[in-house]
């Protein structure tokens, strides 16, 4: 099972990372910053992750720059309806839809 979340992000990202600004010409600063994401554990274990740099036995990094360098805590408000999905690409395309989603509604977004 795969579930969605979404982590706020401390505004100071769109201001110092080029990139994420690039990403978001629709922010006019009034909502959130945000980071959708995906996974099959729980959003929480997810998050801490991000933060504590895990590698995977690989020797890969399972953590996004942004989230660790930028990221204040869940949002659940914003992915507590979602149902849970069977398969990692349906819930690919459901980040990305929840990304768009949160873009409409003018919050900055950042999915990997």
């Amino acid at each position: 099972m795969y579930r969605l979340y979404v982590i706020e992000l401390r505004k100071n990202v769109f201001s110092e990372n080029r990139k994420f600004r690039e990403a978001n010409p629709q922010f006019n600063g009034e909502l959130e910053c945000v980071y959708v994401g995906m996974t099959s554990k729980n959003p929480k274990q997810r998050f801490e992750q991000h933060k504590q740099r895990l590698q995977s036995k690989k020797g890969v990094d399972l953590s996004s720059s942004i989230v660790r360098k930028y990221g204040s805590f869940l949002r659940p408000s914003l992915y507590h309806t979602i149902p849970a999905y069977k398969n990692r690409e349906e819930a690919l395309k459901a980040e990305k839809e929840l990304a768009a989603k949160l873009r409409r509604e003018r919050y900055a977004v950042w999915v990997n």
